[in-house]
């Protein structure tokens, strides 16, 4: 049993699991959202949003420390920005730790807590079946669209209220013609 031990492993080594955290994290931030299965986000989230909240901070201490548990990596992206050698290399461009202080912080500066959202998809991994989201930060709807099929839930959901509105849309004419039968009865 796991009482009081808290985390998600993965079904990776500890060292496997912080680089997948790290990878998942810098790609979050560079991207503004992320297409992972449903574990790796829940496991990414609490980790995204204390370096969020770490950067918040603005001090130097803070940049040391978000430096040390994300890579400061080059960000690729746009290509007027970025510089390469002559093997195609990339040589300069702008930072992920100096995006997050700088960019991403700011954003979040009079929020509390809540930086990321999970939205379920109705798709799964064509490999193993996984159940797939979108990890994205709040704030960043203009993104790619999250679209695709709704789910069984929903579409019954759906279904049901469609069916009632037929019902409500038929209990008015059903109670004319009554109505009129009574009347023809009647006279």
């Amino acid at each position: 049993m796991r009482h009081r031990k808290a985390g998600f492993k993965l079904g990776r080594t500890t060292a496997h699991r912080k680089a997948t955290l790290r990878n998942l994290a810098a790609g979050l931030f560079e991207h503004g959202q992320i297409r992972t299965t449903i574990p790796k986000a829940k496991a990414v989230q609490p980790y995204a949003e204390r370096l969020i909240t770490l950067a918040k901070r603005g001090d130097l201490h803070s940049r040391r420390l978000i430096a040390s548990r994300l890579q400061d990596r080059i960000m690729t992206g746009d290509e007027s920005v970025l510089e390469r050698n002559r093997y195609g290399e990339l040589r300069k461009g702008p930072k992920l730790v100096k995006h997050l202080m700088e960019e991403i912080a700011p954003r979040y500066q009079d929020r509390p807590g809540g930086y990321t959202r999970i939205i379920k998809l109705d798709q799964r991994r064509k490999g193993d079946g996984g159940e797939l989201c979108v990890l994205q930060l709040v704030g960043n709807e203009e993104g790619p669209e999250i679209g695709g099929r709704l789910s069984v839930r929903r579409r019954m959901a759906d279904g049901r209220t469609e069916f009632a509105a037929k019902l409500r849309k038929a209990a008015p004419k059903k109670k004319a013609k009554e109505e009129a039968a009574k009347d023809e009865s009647g006279e």
